[in-house]
């Protein structure tokens, strides 16, 4: 026998196990778009367990194949500001947001834990329609019992320099003393250790507000030292609009740590014009090298509660606290000059909207749900009282901090902010379903509709970014920068994490009128190379794994 045809029958030997390869599922003839913002080509894609086997053209058999001819086949997308951990527990199916292609929900500003005793029973007492156990207090216990619960995506989380407060002071203002400081930050340094991706937090809201930058940069060291981001909820998007853009670029430099601003805006007709200014800060910023990104919703309204209509003083001590005060006549008439007056010393979402701009989106009690759907104004109105009266009295009597829509930005911006190449995106919200105790409450359309909306509004019918160029910032922008290995890509090794949808149809459906409705266009998702939606429909799998950041150490 020759050389020659030795190596050649050894060459066969080799091919032909390659030839009949066996996967778990092909997906054939799609557009793949590879998540690297690259040019998408025509192509096939194999799943094998958990991950992607081979990906172009070849041979090969599957127990079972996909026909994605004239479908985008793309990674799953990320959710940089999930408002899920809740929802999720409830409901893991996670269907608003899989009917928009995302397989991963990134929890922020807040997190389930650390949490005292006294935050664990808060959580307990606060639910409304929905109800869940809380049989943990650390961030890690959380991650794991939600896995074991079952949920249909992947998830991660920040924790919440406002959870890590509250846990050691409460809710009252106050420094820490230099042994708290000490306990948070060995709070911090335990859920990095389980798998924290970084520190977050929400500085308009009580009590993260109360903290100084002083304290959020001590607390953003060791989140820094364990290579996690840092990410907030500014303390204006409004009035100091751009005084809070450079507390976040102190943060980032005195705490050597990258930093993302969750949902960039500028709220309230007086500071659009600031939005310009405060894009040319963070690409000087960017080019002297300071690690700064930003996430958005796509839409000109936010969602937040009454909480961002009142001044911090009154909410001090928490949700009795403040409705025991809001019950004072002399304390409401304090209260309503505040929620009127047009201060630079807090951030007062109802100057920035107006009372006409505020819409009521959920309640916790049922004699009060007649009012979702309607403005603060209609609703005062109808109760024959100003509107700040209105606005102190559904708190007390819902004993929640109300689930308000503001009306705030400028289509304008919103496309300027899209444009801009750090943008990610996140929903802000929670993922859910039209049907049942659901359908209690009115929504922010963005909780169905903010991913599709990108892809269908403006990508496809606007222009305003390529499909690419957005599938690029929805899938391994944000895992790079999240640290998140082998996701974010189609490559061959990488977790089968994958949407296939029509970009001649994906649009947003849900509006402020009606929300309660599913995006369409999004056909087949897979999760961890389980397929979670077929042709549309919840296939009832529950294959979602936690994702840990890059501190995490496995016990």
């Amino acid at each position: 026998m020759t050389k020659r045809l030795l190596l050649l029958l050894l060459g066969y030997l080799v091919y032909v196990p390659l030839f009949a390869q066996t996967y778990d599922l092909i997906i054939r003839n799609g557009t793949l778009y590879d998540g690297s913002g690259g040019v998408p080509y025509t192509g096939d894609l194999a799943i094998q367990g958990q991950r992607i086997a081979a990906i172009g053209t070849f041979k090969g058999k599957a127990k079972r194949e996909i026909n994605a001819r004239g479908l985008a086949v793309a990674p799953g997308f990320v959710n940089m500001l999930s408002h899920a951990y809740s929802s999720l527990l409830v409901d893991g199916r996670s269907l608003s947001d899989l009917r928009q292609g995302v397989t991963l929900e990134v929890f922020g500003e807040n997190s389930m834990g650390p949490l005292s005793e006294a935050m664990r029973q808060d959580m307990l007492a606060q639910q409304g329609d929905y109800k869940y156990e809380v049989p943990w207090t650390t961030l890690g216990e959380f991650l794991t019992h939600l896995e074991k619960k079952g949920v249909a995506t992947n998830f991660a989380s920040f924790v919440s320099a406002s959870e890590v407060r509250e846990h050691e002071l409460g809710q009252i203002n106050r420094a820490p003393n230099a042994e708290e400081l000490r306990r948070m930050k060995k709070l911090v340094e335990q859920a990095m250790q389980e798998g924290a991706m970084g520190l977050t937090t929400m500085l308009i809201y009580v009590p993260a507000t109360f903290a100084t930058t002083e304290e959020i940069v001590e607390l953003a060291k060791v989140a820094a030292k364990y290579g996690g981001m840092f990410t907030a909820h500014m303390r204006s998007e409004g009035n100091r609009l751009e005084q809070a853009v450079d507390e976040m670029f102190q943060i980032s430099q005195q705490a050597q740590i990258p930093t993302e601003i969750y949902h960039l805006k500028s709220a309230g007709q007086a500071n659009w014009p600031k939005l310009d200014r405060v894009m040319a800060k963070i690409d000087s910023a960017r080019r002297a090298g300071l690690p700064i990104t930003a996430n958005m919703y796509n839409y000109t309204a936010g969602a937040t509660g009454l909480d961002a209509a009142m001044p911090p003083w009154v909410q001090e001590g928490g949700l009795q606290e403040w409705r025991r005060r809001l019950q004072d006549p002399a304390l409401r008439q304090r209260v309503a000059t505040d929620m009127t007056d047009p201060t630079q010393a807090w951030e007062n979402l109802a100057l920035a909207s107006g009372p006409d701009g505020m819409l009521l989106l959920g309640f916790k009690q049922d004699s009060l749900k007649k009012y979702s759907g309607q403005t603060l104004t209609e609703v005062a109105r109808l109760r024959g009282q100003s509107w700040t009266e209105t606005a102190m009295d559904l708190v007390v009597h819902d004993d929640s901090r109300v689930g308000v829509a503001y009306y705030m930005m400028s289509e304008e911006n919103v496309k300027k902010q899209i444009a801009l190449p750090y943008m990610r995106f996140g929903s802000d919200a929670g993922s859910i379903a039209p049907e049942g105790f659901w359908l209690k409450a009115s929504r922010h359309p963005r909780t169905y509709g903010n991913f599709a909306r990108l892809l269908g509004k403006y990508v496809r019918d606007e222009r305003v970014i390529s499909l690419p160029e957005a599938i690029h910032r929805l899938t391994a922008l944000p895992c790079q920068s999240l640290k998140i290995k082998e996701r974010g890509l189609l490559q061959v090794g990488y977790y089968a994490d994958v949407v296939v949808f029509d970009p001649a149809t994906i649009q947003d459906k849900a509006t402020f009128e009606k929300p309660h409705q599913l995006a369409e266009g999004v056909v087949h998702v897979l999760v961890n190379g389980t397929q979670v939606l077929d042709n549309g429909s919840h296939t009832h799998a529950m294959p979602g794994l936690a994702v840990r950041g890059p501190g995490w150490k496995p016990k």
